[in-house]
């Protein structure tokens, strides 16, 4: 009997873990905090609090910026001379509920695949309903910017170099970053330190009113667990000759 309780205790906590709807994002260059949408997005969120909770985006860099547009991370480290791939879970199911507007965090995925996502996220820096809310199934939309988080993440995205959000880096270093008279140094990336769960609760959102997405008519084909080799490869060109393929997908209009 006390085996049972003690099971039943451990999947309570195990469900707990998984249902918090607070993360706090702490990074070199400001913190800020995600209100996520468990209810809406139940897979979604199950899936990047696993990354959460295993401490992977610990030391990830933000490795993507395209002003007034996106602020993307979730996906690598960077060494100084080269950036890795983190581990993933393999994909997850795309889940097109909300729009994509100004300060809500949703999924990065390959072109001409809905469910492609793994560990890697970006920040709507602007209204991107347009674009993105129908584009390839809808890229999901799983969290809320709450608090004075913009502000944060604004004063992160002012400058852009190759795509590469950058700190410490004039207009005269940029240009020699990109024709490699000047190495990449790690610290004029911003890097992700921790990500911590500050509310587990499972009804945070209060007033949060987040803004549904009326483009998506056709519901989404179902996730093919059968292969998970996709979500790997899917990461990895993401950033890794991922440029051109990020570009495509978010071609804006």
């Amino acid at each position: 009997m006390n085996k049972l309780k003690m099971a039943i205790l451990a999947a309570g906590l195990s469900v707990s873990s998984a249902q918090a709807t607070i993360v706090e994002v702490q990074t070199t260059q400001g913190n800020f905090q995600i209100n996520l949408f468990d209810e809406r997005t139940p897979k979604t969120v199950e899936n990047f609090l696993k990354y959460v909770n295993n401490e992977d985006f610990n030391g990830v860099v933000y490795h993507r910026l395209v002003t007034d547009f996106v602020l993307q991370g979730g996906g690598y480290t960077y060494d100084g001379s080269s950036f890795k791939a983190i581990d993933n879970y393999g994909n997850v199911v795309n889940e097109p509920v909300y729009s994509n507007v100004r300060g809500t965090i949703a999924m990065a995925k390959l072109a001409n695949d809905p469910n492609s996502a793994t560990s890697q996220w970006f920040i709507n820096l602007s209204d991107n309903s347009a674009n993105l809310d129908l584009q390839n199934g809808g890229f999901t939309v799983f969290g809320q910017i709450i608090g004075n988080g913009m502000e944060v993440i604004d004063n992160m995205s002012k400058f852009s170099c190759n795509e590469y959000p950058l700190v410490n880096t004039t207009d005269e270093q940029c240009a020699d970053l990109k024709n490699g008279t000047l190495t990449l140094d790690a610290q004029r990336l911003i890097a992700i330190e921790h990500v911590a769960i500050i509310d587990s609760n499972s009804n945070t959102l209060g007033d949060l009113a987040p803004q549904e997405n009326k483009l998506i008519k056709e519901p989404v084909q179902p996730l093919d667990n059968s292969n998970d080799s996709g979500g790997s490869f899917g990461a990895l060109l993401t950033l890794l000759g991922g440029l051109l393929v990020f570009r495509r997908k978010f071609t804006t209009h």
